[in-house]
Formats: C-alpha cells, sequence, structure tokens
C-alpha cells in the first residue's frame, strides 16, 4: 500500500481512455467533443474553482473535487472539458449529480453506462437495451455487451431471446465463463434450474481457479439445482487456499450461501455486470476505472457487498483510509464478504491508529470463525508491529492450532511467531520456529535472511549462515536488509573487505536505516578509518532507534568500538 497511489486526475484520464477506447495519451476531455480552443474559462470565472477541483483531484479528495469541479461547470454551462470531469468526479464521489450531468454526454461510454442503469431502475428495458446496444465495440466495456443486453432483455420476460444473445459468446466468445455465469443467472430468474446448473458448469469448468464471486454463484446454483454435494466442493476450492477470502467460504457462511440467490432482478444483474469488469480491470492494476464501475453498480444496487469492498480498495490504495473504513462498514453481517471485510477494517483501524477497537474486532471474528487462522494470524501481524511480541507470539500459538496439518503455504505464520519469540528473548523457539519456515519454504528469502543473521549475530553457525545469507541476495539482490545480513555474516566471520563491499551497498540500498549505518561504522572503526566510522555512527544516531541503541552508538563515539565486539578473527 502506498500513500501516493495514482491521483484522481489520473483515474479521470483512466476512465475517459479505457471507456473510451481511445489512445493512451487521449485526455479525459476527449470523451466528447472539445469546446471551441481559446474558452473563456477566466472570463465566466470558472478557471479559480476549475483549477481547484484539478489540484483536489491530484490529491484524490473527490469529494473537493466534485464539489469544485461542479461549482466551475454552474459558471460555465458549456464547456464540454469542465463537463466530462465533473462528470467522472461526480461518479467517483457516488454525487446524484452524474446522472444529470450523463444526460450530456451522449457519445460517453460510462454515462451510457450509467443512463442504463437508470432506465433498467425505472422498469424501460426496451431503453435501456438500446442502451446495451449502443456501447463501443472497442474497449474495457466492450466484453459485457452481450450481458448487459440479455438483462435487458430478461427485464422484459423474455428469458429464451436472452439465452440465445448469450449462447455465441458461451460457445466460442473469449469471455466464455462471463457469459455463462450470466446466463445461468437469467435462468435461474426463469425458474429453468436444469439449464441454469448446465451453464454453471461451464463458466466452473472455464475457470479451474475459481474466483470467490463465482464460487459464490455457483454453489447456490448448485445447491438449489439439487446439486448440494458438488455446491459444496466448489465452495471448498476457495476456502482450501488459506487467504483472508476463504473466510466468505467457510463454514458459517455457507448456509447463506447455499440457501440465497446471489441475484434477485434483472437490475442486479446489471450490478453483477458492472461489478464482473471492475474486478477484472482492478486485478490488471486499473484500479480508478474499477472504482467507477463500482459506484455505477452500487447506485443499482445498494449495499452490494462486491461493490463496496472495491471502492474500499481504491480508497485504501489512495491514502483515504477513514472513508474506505466507512465503506466496509456498510457491508451486512449475513454478506459472505462480511469477515473479509471485517480483517480489512482492523487493518485500517491499525493504520488509524485505532489499535484497541482492531484488536477487539479481531477477537471478535476468531470466536465467530472459530475454525480457521486467518483472524488471529492478523492480531497476531498487529500485536507484532506494535511491539507487543508476548502477545503477538500468543496470537500466533492459537493460530497454529487451527491449522491441522502446516503446508508450503504455513511459512510466514512459523517466520511471523519466530520472530516474536526472538524478541521476547526465548531464542531457542524462535530458532525451532525459523528453522521450521525454511523447511516449508527453503527458498524464502526473508527466512533464510532472519536465521542466517540471527545465527551471525550470535556467532553461531557462521559458515552456515554465510551460505544461507549468500543465497538471500541471490533471490533479492536489491534488498539492503539482507545486503547488511550477509556484510555482517562476513564481518563476524573475519572477511573485512567482504564485509565492507556489502555494507557499504547495504547502506546505499538503505541509506536511513540506524542499524545498517551503524554496522558499516563498525566495520570502517575494525578497517582502521575512524573518521568514517564515527561519521557513521554520527548518522545513525539521527535516524530512528531501537531502544537503548542510542547510548551504546554514543559509548562508541566516546570510546571507540569495545574491544569484545570485534570478532576474533579481527582482533591484533
Amino acid at each position: 500500500m502506498t500513500p501516493h497511489s495514482p491521483s484522481l486526475r489520473l483515474a479521470m484520464l483512466a476512465a475517459a481512455v479505457l471507456f473510451g477506447g481511445g489512445a493512451a495519451s487521449a485526455p479525459a476531455s476527449e470523451v466528447a467533443p472539445r469546446t471551441p480552443r481559446g474558452s473563456q474559462l477566466q472570463a465566466t470565472g470558472s478557471a479559480r474553482p476549475f483549477l481547484a477541483g484539478r489540484l483536489a483531484a491530484t490529491e484524490a479528495d473527490t469529494g473537493l473535487a466534485a464539489d469544485y469541479l461542479l461549482t466551475a461547470l454552474r459558471l460555465d454551462p458549456d464547456n464540454v472539458e469542465i463537463l466530462n470531469q465533473a462528470f467522472v468526479a461526480a461518479v467517483l464521489d457516488g454525487r446524484a449529480d452524474a446522472l444529470r450531468l450523463a444526460r450530456r454526454l451522449p457519445d460517453n461510454p460510462v454515462a451510457g453506462l450509467l443512463l442504463l442503469g437508470s432506465e433498467g431502475l425505472a422498469g424501460r428495458w426496451d431503453r435501456a437495451e438500446a442502451r446495451a446496444r449502443a456501447q463501443p465495440r472497442q474497449g474495457a466495456t466492450a466484453p459485457l455487451i452481450p450481458a448487459l443486453t440479455a438483462w435487458t432483455q430478461a427485464g422484459r420476460n423474455q428469458t429464451d431471446q436472452a439465452l440465445a444473445t448469450l449462447r455465441p459468446q458461451i460457445e466460442q466468445g473469449r469471455f466464455r465463463a462471463l457469459n455463462a455465469l450470466h446466463g445461468a443467472l437469467i435462468a435461474e430468474q426463469a425458474g429453468r434450474m436444469r439449464e441454469a446448473e448446465r451453464l454453471v458448469r461451464i463458466a466452473v469448468a472455464d475457470q479451474p481457479d475459481p474466483t470467490l464471486r463465482l464460487a459464490i454463484i455457483g454453489a447456490g446454483i448448485l445447491n438449489r439445482a439439487g446439486r448440494t454435494a458438488d455446491a459444496n466442493r466448489l465452495l471448498d476450492q476457495v476456502a482450501g487456499n488459506g487467504d483472508e477470502v476463504s473466510l466468505a467460504a467457510s463454514e458459517p457462511m455457507r448456509a447463506t450461501i447455499l440457501a440465497s440467490r446471489a441475484v434477485n432482478s434483472p437490475i442486479e444483474g446489471v450490478a453483477e455486470a458492472y461489478v464482473a469488469l471492475a474486478g477484472a480491470l482492478r486485478a490488471q492494476g486499473g484500479t480508478e476505472p474499477a472504482m467507477i464501475l463500482s459506484r455505477l453498480a452500487l447506485r443499482l444496487r445498494p449495499g452490494f457487498g462486491p461493490s463496496l469492498l472495491l471502492i474500499s480498495d481504491a480508497l485504501t490504495e489512495e491514502g483515504r483510509h477513514e472513508p474506505a473504513l466507512d465503506m466496509l462498514g456498510q457491508i451486512r453481517a449475513d454478506d459472505p464478504l462480511h469477515g473479509v471485510a471485517a480483517l480489512r477494517r482492523a487493518g485500517l483501524l491499525d493504520l488509524l491508529d485505532r489499535p484497541d477497537e482492531a484488536i477487539a474486532l479481531l477477537q471478535e471474528q476468531a470466536a465467530r470463525f472459530s475454525a480457521m487462522p486467518q483472524p488471529l494470524v492478523r492480531l497476531g501481524d498487529i500485536l507484532r508491529r506494535r511491539n507487543r511480541f508476548p502477545e503477538a507470539a500468543a496470537a500466533y500459538d492459537q493460530a497454529l492450532g487451527r491449522v491441522a496439518t502446516p503446508g508450503e503455504r504455513d511459512w510466514p505464520l512459523f517466520y511471523a511467531r519466530g520472530i516474536s519469540r526472538e524478541r521476547t528473548g526465548d531464542w531457542p523457539a524462535a530458532e525451532a520456529d525459523l528453522q521450521r519456515a525454511l523447511q516449508l519454504a527453503p527458498e524464502q528469502p526473508y527466512v533464510l535472511n532472519y536465521l542466517g543473521y540471527s545465527w551471525a549475530d550470535q556467532g553461531l553457525n557462521l559458515d552456515q549462515a554465510r551460505a544461507m545469507l549468500v543465497r538471500a541476495v541471490e533471490l533479492r539482490p536489491q534488498d539492503g536488509n539482507i545486503a547488511d545480513s550477509l556484510g555482517w555474516a562476513l564481518f563476524r566471520l573475519g572477511d573485512l573487505p567482504g564485509a565492507l563491499e556489502w555494507l557499504e551497498k547495504a547502506v546505499e540500498l538503505e541509506p536511513r536505516n540506524a542499524t545498517i549505518t551503524d554496522h558499516l561504522g563498525d566495520a570502517y572503526w575494525v578497517a582502521g578509518r575512524p573518521r568514517e566510522a564515527e561519521f557513521q555512527w554520527r548518522r545513525a544516531l539521527t535516524m530512528e532507534l531501537e531502544p537503548g541503541e542510542g547510548a551504546r552508538i554514543e559509548a562508541k563515539l566516546l570510546g571507540g568500538l569495545p574491544v569484545n565486539a570485534v570478532p576474533a578473527a579481527l582482533r591484533p
């Protein structure tokens, strides 16, 4: 997660390109024709709010951007550039103004999708179908045209026609799984469960590693078609992957998934189509277009969990943690995504420096999902980051108690518990955990680094530590911490030229790391370069230090590196 994710201004540009099918350099204003060159922004008084809106957009403040851009548009209502940017800002911020502006943008694909949904909500499915068919045949929205058209036909109870619209795509189209899944939903709406089952099986067969949404929809249809065992096997595939989404397919949520329809009306089907494309774009790095589509889906289906989750992810990437938290809080307790949302809420609460709320939430989820380790793993992670190492180790203990047979994917759990135990002073237990993590993932550079460095720092197993750290550097050559570990191991082994080479490289890669800088100072001192050593030690004092490290470094500045801190192989 980075606080400097692409700005809302870039979101507007990306939306224009992705939804307009234009060249990658096309600005947002080219979604519709430009105003005449030299339009009188200043004369109309719109320049200041327009520029303020663009500035707010670069800061990813959708609310302020929409306020200013809508103000600029009121002052200059015929300026198409302002109109387009105000429209996208209104969509991104969930404003009602977006619908009014969409009617003024007949050639804008995003506006077309918004208006399609509006016609569907009003029951004007013939007009909605016209909107679907008017979507560009190239660009990001093109894959949705068959599904959207089919849903508009289903809205008029024309099931045969809807399924006929999808059939060519299901038989030989590029997006077979997407269209088969929507065909299954349409067939289920009409009570044609045999056809719904057949189409779901096509969708699942086309996606051997099913997404969570496919598993939820497919399992529900299979169960209602009398194929409960197959439904559970599909959910088992998702629940067995070990990550946070496995909570959604775990036992506490299964009864809801199997009993409830994922889509209850044609308008919800349209929302489902928007979110399907949003998820695909999000997976390809298209965060802002995914947010636009998710906003459109949320207009059609308030409280829709997948939309709320995608919007929250986008807001989190922009560093807008409070609104991201608010989005997650709107996901209902009976939604299969509620457990996933709770884990993400806990992470946001921790980022917002509200650890007590995060811990309480994770404890609640650990009790709710009593067989699942994920809430306890997240709890341990938060406690460890906050230097509450004994509590973190206890949380990891409980999490491992829920893992019947640890496998390769469980190495992070042993690694994290090993770190927590090492920081509490229980090295034998920490060493056992780190070795178990390495046994599960022999080529994991972080485990090789942590165990190798710990051994080197204690003067233990130095040859083995060096070999492990050499391999870790090969796997992560640009990681300053790993370069430091190798340099420090070489220092402890008495290889001063090798130690200096790697410690200097480590400082280049991590110039603000106090421990690495301190290590380089020690090596310079032993190499007979006291001024350079003192310079590095003084630099280290300006950085973030572990408790007690400042006094130890200041003592070296007064009296040099103690003899007992010099490796035996390097003593005179």
